[in-house]
């Protein structure tokens, strides 16, 4: 872990955040869509295997 100089210290800034109760009402809602797919087909044949990458989707709305 690196230490802090006091020149960084002093360089170093902070605001307020709002109040509570003005966040209590920013509602943020971000649906999300995940989807899954993969196929193997393994048919009529003897001592055979069969392998499948799955592949993912992901979507995400916000506003």
């Amino acid at each position: 872990m690196n230490t802090l100089t006091v020149a960084e210290l002093a360089g170093e800034h902070a605001e307020l955040l709002p109040q509570r109760d003005t966040l209590l009402f920013d509602i943020n809602i971000a649906p999300v869509v995940a989807v899954n797919l993969s196929f193997a087909i393994n048919a009529a044949t003897i001592g055979s295997t069969a392998s499948s990458n799955a592949f993912q989707w992901l979507g995400v709305l916000q506003h």
